[in-house]
């Protein structure tokens, strides 16, 4: 009788077709396949009960194969986020009893980068190109990612109700979302769509499509304006910044940058700490009492 109640046994390789089927419309899928084939070469054949969190451990890569440099603890997390993600279907699925426990890398902190207004001006100012005056300008009143820039079309823009759609192929997350056009990318979009007609909206003067910003001149205008260890997606944090400084919920910065969680938008907070002046001042000494040279307390506000 116990033989004809004990649940079959699943192999690793049915776990991996899960997390295949879980993740075949995600923008990341091809790397998902690649770490797919990365772990059936370690665990192919094995049956899902018998794989435990330190066989795991060590089955993830020590060298990065293309150049034989030290794997980063961010890319370890990922390749184990991935497997862990096999397991946890697995386990919904009721093919194992637990998720095996593989504890993360510690990863350094998050850097966190940004200029002020009057750099951000004197930035835009020393860039030669005219296509990267725009693109840097756009990225600084939106915070829109460089690859949401330069897949941009045309057709995402809605000019009337000032947004432009990160479509679910160009969004970093494979999520939708709305890019809120403020004054300064209204106007820059409007000129924009004066001068060129192709089908996307950032282009070089020769009306060529852009992959990718120009390095050269971007470096170069950052030494020309004083700006050092920064680089494009800074812009980003820049505007992130800046929102934060202003007053912006980190709740409304988690929508309008398209982050998934909020976490990703804490390390902001320490820019602004309006929201905690007035509960800072309900607890003090010095000014609640008033104190002899010899430490009687002569009065208590």
């Amino acid at each position: 009788m116990s033989r004809l109640n004990k649940k079959p046994e699943r192999l690793f390789e049915e776990a991996v077709i899960l997390f295949l089927r879980d993740g075949q419309d995600q923008k990341s899928f091809k790397t998902k396949q690649s770490r797919a084939e990365y772990f059936l070469k370690h665990f192919s054949g094995r049956e899902l009960s018998s794989i435990t969190g330190e066989e795991i451990r060590e089955s993830l890569p020590v060298k990065v194969e293309r150049t034989g440099k030290p794997v980063s603890n961010a890319t370890l997390n990922r390749y184990r986020a991935d497997i862990m993600r096999m397991f946890s279907l697995a386990h919904k699925s009721g093919w194992i009893v637990a998720v095996p426990y593989v504890p993360r890398s510690k990863e350094p902190n998050v850097r966190v980068r940004w200029i002020t207004r009057e750099k951000a001006v004197l930035l835009i100012q020393n860039l030669s190109l005219d296509w990267m005056k725009d693109v840097c300008s756009f990225a600084l009143s939106t915070g829109a990612r460089m690859t949401e820039i330069f897949t941009m079309t045309w057709h995402n823009v809605d000019v009337v109700n000032r947004i432009a759609s990160v479509t679910n192929d160009n969004a970093k997350s494979s999520k939708a979302r709305p890019l809120i056009l403020n004054s300064d990318a209204l106007a820059l979009i409007r000129k924009r769509r004066l001068k060129n007609d192709c089908e996307y909206v950032f282009t070089r003067e020769t009306l060529k499509r852009v992959y990718d910003i120009d390095r050269r001149d971007f470096n170069k205008a950052c030494e020309l304006s004083g700006i050092q260890d920064f680089t494009f997606h800074d812009l980003r944090h820049t505007w992130a910044s800046w929102h934060v400084q202003a007053g912006t919920p980190l709740y409304t910065l988690k929508d309008l940058g398209g982050w998934e969680t909020i976490e990703m938008v804490k390390k902001y907070a320490h820019l602004n700490a309006e929201h905690l002046l007035q509960y800072g001042s309900n607890v003090t000494f010095a000014t609640q009492s008033t104190i002899d040279i010899n430490g009687t307390i002569l009065h208590t506000a």
